[in-house]
């Protein structure tokens, strides 16, 4: 019988550890989308969509198996002019009052040098696209002074807007448009759990 009872020990000891996945929720008072876009080809003008919601599942032993689902409230598009963002709410371009969230789903995450490649669904305009995100290295798990944890990471991306309907343009007497085609994404996003 003890022996028995040894080798089950054995066994069981042998069985991997359960994974640990933990759920996390997006901070929105400390994350933000950046976005860059050539004006007149000549120069670049930025921008950010201060509103994000959303949730982390983080597998910390493997995080290929991690997912994320984000949400970006458009109307909070901020350039910092607010006669350019009320025509990028107009249906010129992003059509707020038709379409007034823009939402992310991963699909799969891969390892790619220090960082991970993270695919995934981005709806936008009404129209979803697969896009791909370069992602870097989330940082380590930290307690805040209230007692709940937080940690963050950071990912870009290259996007050509006609690929979701947003078409519209003035082009300029030697026929460059005035807005370019394709934007780059910064995403820098803080996640927190709550303390038990």
């Amino acid at each position: 019988m003890k022996r028995f009872l040894l080798v089950c020990s054995l066994f069981l000891a042998a069985l991997p550890i359960a994974a640990q996945t933990a759920s996390w929720k997006i901070d929105p008072n400390h994350s933000a989308a950046h976005f860059t876009v050539r004006h007149m080809a000549v120069s670049n003008v930025t921008g950010t969509f201060d509103k994000i919601s959303g949730s982390a599942e983080m597998e910390d032993k493997d995080l290929t198996k991690s997912s994320v689902d984000a949400v970006i409230d458009v109307s909070s598009v901020d350039t910092r002019i607010e006669a350019r963002d009320k025509d990028l709410r107009s249906d010129h371009f992003f059509d707020v009052a038709k379409y007034p969230t823009m939402e992310f789903k991963s699909k799969k995450i891969e390892k790619q040098g220090d960082g991970y490649k993270m695919t995934g669904d981005l709806t936008m305009h009404g129209v979803t696209k697969e896009v791909t995100l370069n992602v870097d290295e989330p940082s380590s798990v930290i307690t805040d002074p209230y007692g709940n944890l937080r940690r963050g990471f950071s990912a870009s991306t290259t996007i050509n807007r006609k690929d979701w309907g947003m078409t519209y343009n003035n082009l300029l007497q030697t026929g460059e448009a005035v807005v370019g085609d394709n934007i780059k994404i910064q995403i820098d996003v803080e996640l927190v759990r709550k303390k038990s």
